[in-house]
């Protein structure tokens, strides 16, 4: 599966953006999906997962109520909708697949991912 990452840019504070991950290659419905990021000097953290079906979803508590992950297998492709954005928000936003049978977990560690999306530098400014 490859995976790319789009819809990142430079925001204001309070701002809203939308990121895009569109797969290629094989369908996204056989995996959890879900959104990475990483500030500079930080270690990669898991932000937003999404279960195959969709219909289950898991966050880091900082984005809880502004942030909101959803896909659509029929586009093969996830989305992050970012509100109310924040300094903290600042970093690389990286896509990530997980293959399981299951329909109800979601993928919220770097260490069990199978395939990764090239970054999407979000900006956040004062």
């Amino acid at each position: 599966v490859q995976l790319q990452a789009c819809g990142g840019g430079l925001v204001q504070a309070g701002g809203s953006l939308r990121l895009s991950c569109a797969a290629s290659g094989r369908t996204i419905s056989s995996y959890a999906m879900g959104w990475f990021r990483q500030a500079p000097g930080k270690e990669r953290e898991f932000v937003a997962s999404v279960s195959r079906s969709g219909d289950i979803t898991y966050y880091r508590d900082s984005v809880k109520g502004r942030f909101t992950i959803s896909r659509d297998n029929t586009e093969n492709t996830v989305y992050l909708q970012m509100k109310s954005l924040e300094l903290e928000d600042t970093a690389v936003y990286y896509c990530a697949a997980r293959a399981t049978s299951s329909q109800r977990v979601g993928v919220t560690s770097q260490y069990i991912i199978d395939y990764w999306g090239k970054g999407t530098q979000v900006t956040v400014s004062s």
